[in-house]
């Protein structure tokens, strides 16, 4: 891998056996349904804070920056301190599928659980459904440090190829920091 290797990973210790193995910059914790195509929704800290906990350790015992995928809750990200976490990426789904009005509400929801990471003194992180239209008022949130925007790149690329669907967003982004 030549660039900084995120793991996105379930709590089975399976799982966490083989990040410990491979050694990734950073493990982003998630919730795991087998029915799912993708990951919706946030992780709950507050079911098995012990496990989650635990798996925290491990990787941060190897030097794993360890992220835990939330929904935009202050009690998640509280939890998320707690629990030995380094940053959380923040659930932006219902942002992204929100219209009008809702999707103001929803932006405000990332905000105000933003500046409780940055109280808690966690990065901050973001992801999913952003796309080339929707994440400006996202990276514009104070103290973002990552958005993961694998879909939108990759669907882009379909159309323009990966160098340029990547350069585009970089652009969008680019302008608006």
């Amino acid at each position: 891998v030549q660039c900084k290797l995120n793991l996105e990973m379930s709590l089975a210790d399976e799982i966490v056996g083989i990040a410990v193995q491979i050694k990734p910059e950073q493990a982003t914790l998630v919730p795991e349904r087998r029915e799912e195509i993708t990951t919706e929704g946030g992780l709950d800290l507050s079911r098995q804070p012990e496990r989650v906990a635990a798996a925290v350790k491990r990787l941060r015992e190897i030097g794993v920056v360890v992220s835990a995928f939330i929904l935009p809750q202050e009690a998640q990200v509280t939890l998320a301190q707690q629990l030995g976490f380094a940053a959380v990426e923040l659930h932006t789904g219902d942002y992204a599928n929100a219209l009008g009005d809702n999707a103001a509400g929803q932006l405000e929801r990332l905000r105000v659980a933003g500046r409780a990471a940055v109280r808690h003194g966690l990065r901050l992180h973001a992801g999913h459904g952003l796309n080339y239209r929707n994440v400006v008022p996202v990276v514009g949130i104070e103290a973002m440090a990552e958005l993961n925007i694998g879909h939108a790149i990759l669907s882009r690329a379909v159309f323009t190829g990966l160098r340029q669907a990547v350069r585009e967003m970089k652009e969008i982004l680019q302008r608006s920091v």
